[in-house]
């Protein structure tokens, strides 16, 4: 391989590990208008609805939140909800805790990835 050859090659690289690290990070702008999905058990205070507020989620221990009903399985996970938890559960809230109450899931990464970026943001 020439030396251009093996420059191209590198940067196309470096270039592609960019934007995939930048999606992986997620959009909060995108993440607010995924979030309405979220919004009719949820909301970004530490409001409670039908679910927690997710105000300050990132960082908290899942089930501890004062006031709300969670199912025993919740309060007794030992989970901190950080962006890799946080991925898993929004993924198949019912494979990271058995017997939720959490029904909804958020299938797509993308969607996954943006409402985190959005959570975070509530926090900063």
């Amino acid at each position: 391989m020439t030396n251009i050859m093996v420059f191209v090659a590198a940067s196309s690289l470096v270039a592609l590990s960019a934007i995939s690290s930048a999606a992986a990070e997620g959009d909060a702008a995108l993440g607010q208008k995924a979030f309405q999905r979220c919004s009719a058990c949820h909301s970004t205070t530490d409001q409670k609805k039908v679910g927690p507020g997710l105000g300050g989620v990132v960082g908290r221990t899942a089930g501890t939140m004062e006031g709300v009903r969670y199912s025993a399985a919740m309060k007794a996970s030992g989970l901190v909800w950080d962006e890799a938890t946080l991925d898993r559960f929004l993924a198949a809230p019912r494979d990271v805790v058995p017997k939720t109450t959490m029904t909804v899931s958020v299938p797509k990464p993308e969607d996954r990835q943006n409402i985190i970026a959005y959570l975070k943001s509530l926090t900063q």
